[in-house]
């Protein structure tokens, strides 16, 4: 959760152990660990409004948001006080299958850009590996893959940030279903930069 003033924005909310009501719901692709109406139930209010690719709609059709924004890579919105870039998310070495990526380019996948009325400029790479559209956004903030099989490995998270070059990063998309704290650690231990290991209250 991104809290700006008054006005709040929720990023592929998974696993919530409670109500986390925001006013602005941004959604990286379709993947039932970063679109689910479960979760949706916990972070929509009657007047949210959803920020998504167009693969959502089926999920989110379940929920029936005030607004549904459909963006593809390169697309910018404003909601409220936030300014959002949509960044292409894809793999370029993680296959399900020989050929096939988990996340291939093609499929219009996202991470983004968001930028609060404060100045404050947060990317979420969305389940990316590092890729050439990384460059040149040095962002305040970053949130990065770190638990490799699906997105970057630790390792590769370490590239990512060099060429992201954010002032502070912040691990994610471990322990829910791969990867573990070990792999925040050790990517806070290698990194170029300040990183912040967000535990959940």
């Amino acid at each position: 959760m991104i809290q700006d003033g008054l006005e709040s924005l929720v990023i592929d909310p998974f696993k919530l152990a409670h109500d986390a009501k925001a006013d602005y719901v941004l959604l990286s692709h379709e993947h039932f660990d970063h679109c689910n109406s479960e979760d949706l139930k916990k972070v929509l209010k009657p007047s949210s409004i959803v920020v998504a690719p167009q693969s959502c709609n089926v999920e989110l059709a379940k929920v029936s948001p005030k607004e549904i924004k459909t963006v593809k890579p390169g697309d910018k919105v404003r909601v409220g006080g936030f300014e959002v870039t949509a960044i292409p998310a894809y793999n370029t070495n993680k296959y399900r299958e020989p050929g096939k990526h988990f996340h291939p380019k093609q499929d219009g996948k996202v991470g983004y850009v968001v930028k609060t009325k404060s100045g404050v400029t947060i990317y979420h790479t969305g389940d990316s590996d590092v890729i050439p559209e990384m460059e040149n956004i040095a962002p305040d903030i970053a949130l990065i893959p770190v638990s490799g099989t699906y997105v970057m490995t630790v390792d590769e998270a370490v590239q990512a940030v060099t060429k992201i070059k954010p002032k502070v990063a912040i691990p994610m998309h471990y322990g829910g279903i791969v990867g573990t704290l070990v792999d925040a650690e050790r990517f806070k231990s290698q990194a170029k930069c300040e990183v912040q290991i967000l535990v959940e209250e």
